[in-house]
């Protein structure tokens, strides 16, 4: 595995089976992981119907991890009614590092990204325009631009917490 994507699903606080076909992994509100129909090896060759179809021209190699929520979601002012719990997001945040750590994926911009930002380095793919992630409830004060940055920071805090145990 070469990548992580991180997403929300635009969905209620808990996985749903058609969720579950899109995603490697999904976290609910409480920070329980859920793992999804396919695993990550699936996507090293993307066959249809065989694979975890999570991010529109970034699939190949990557692993698709999903926080459930944000149904609604139109900005930092109107949330809709499942925003990302802050328990959610440091449960995905450490979960995304064990993963690192297992598939041994560097944290950097190329390597570990938020839909959104796949999406605007690959402005020709349908994953262009996502918005997932560009807001996290918790930390309301950052900007959309800002959001992998801090995911990333947040990953590399956790990998060297689980690397000094």
């Amino acid at each position: 595995m070469k990548k992580i994507i991180i997403h929300w699903t635009a969905g209620n606080y808990f996985p749903s089976d058609y969720e579950k076909q899109f995603y490697h992994f999904l976290i609910d509100k409480d920070g329980n992981i859920f793992e999804g129909k396919f695993k990550p090896e699936n996507n090293l060759r993307c066959v249809k119907g065989h694979y975890a179809a999570h991010t529109g021209g970034g699939n190949t190699g990557s692993i698709g991890i999903a926080m459930c929520g944000m149904y609604g979601f139109k900005n930092k002012n109107c949330q809709g009614a499942y925003p990302i719990t802050a328990k959610q997001f440091e449960a995905t945040m450490e979960y995304c590092a064990k993963l690192a750590i297992k598939y041994r994926i560097p944290i950097a911009p190329e390597t570990v990204m938020t839909h959104y930002e796949f999406g605007k380095k690959h402005p020709e793919t349908t994953s262009a325009g996502k918005i997932d992630i560009t807001f996290i409830p918790s930390y309301p004060w950052l900007e959309k631009n800002d959001v992998g940055k801090f995911i990333r920071s947040k990953i590399k805090w956790y990998k060297e917490k689980l690397q000094g145990e």
